[in-house]
């Protein structure tokens, strides 16, 4: 990894960690801890009240994702879920519920302070079928074939190594496995440079791929029924778009499907959200 790349998780990984700190040390609120300041198109708002209400407030005060990805996955009882970079564990408890004593939902992260603030999270919640590792999306450390779901929120865009995340998703969904995904997508037409001009990339904007570039990257990987989805502006000519794709059940069904548009996607603002 380039000393660039390295330079930039670092940058992400102390914003998260200080995020965490924020919420475990930062003083509380009548209702719970404060949480983070985010604007509308971030954070435990995009959750239904029922589901914020059902969670540690200190899971909630600390989300910052860009949709809800446990919707986005349609989860069923007995599923094995893995949720990339997971923070403060909203979308992995949400999940344990959801897939029940039958299912497992691990939670990836590569911050200490994220990763205690989770734990933390867990043992309020009384959920004994999840578990937290730490590392990085781009080597998850569990084996091949494994998980039923991938989700995310909100996170693949900070990687400097997308080709590697997706890589990495592949090989340990199950044949037939499936990834529901919240992420912040740019319109095609959208250079780097023009990204970089409409926010940081620690604020989930400089380092976000188009939607072209996000179905091929998940093409290339070896996935198919691509669907990459906007759902609302987060700056402009970027939008938390819903990512879904699935694992092939057998290597012959790979070459014979291409990724799915997503509606609006051949319009002149190339996600379809203008």
């Amino acid at each position: 990894m380039s000393n660039h790349s390295n330079d930039l998780r670092e940058t992400v990984r102390e914003r998260y960690a200080a995020a965490a700190v924020q919420v475990t040390e930062g003083g509380t609120t009548c209702c719970g801890p404060q949480a983070i300041e985010v604007d509308d198109n971030f954070g435990s708002t995009l959750y239904a009240a029922d589901e914020r209400d059902a969670l540690p407030a200190e899971a909630v005060a600390a989300s910052l994702g860009c949709g809800n990805p446990t919707a986005v996955a349609d989860l069923h009882e007995g599923d094995r879920v893995l949720d990339l970079g997971s923070g403060g564990g909203i979308d992995v408890l949400l999940s344990a519920r959801r897939v029940g004593p039958t299912g497992k939902a691990y939670g990836l992260d590569m911050t200490e302070e994220m990763l205690a603030l989770a734990l933390a999270n867990q043992r309020k919640a009384g959920a004994t079928n999840v578990e937290f590792l730490k590392g990085t999306i781009e080597a998850i450390p569990l084996p091949a074939n494994t998980i039923d779901v991938v989700i995310s929120n909100c996170v693949i865009n900070l990687s400097t190594d997308k080709p590697a995340v997706f890589a990495e998703m592949f090989r340990v969904l199950a044949p037939g496995g499936r990834i529901g995904i919240s992420d912040v997508v740019a319109d095609d037409q959208l250079g780097p440079d023009q990204r970089a001009e409409r926010g940081d990339y620690v604020g989930c904007i400089a380092g976000a791929l188009s939607f072209a570039e996000y179905r091929e990257g998940l093409a290339t990987a070896g996935f198919t029924k691509i669907e990459v989805t906007p759902t609302h502006a987060v700056a402009d000519g970027m939008h938390s778009a819903m990512v879904r794709a699935t694992k092939p059940t057998t290597t012959t069904d790979t070459a014979a499907q291409k990724p799915v548009e997503a509606a609006g996607s051949g319009s002149c603002c190339g996600g379809g959200g203008c």
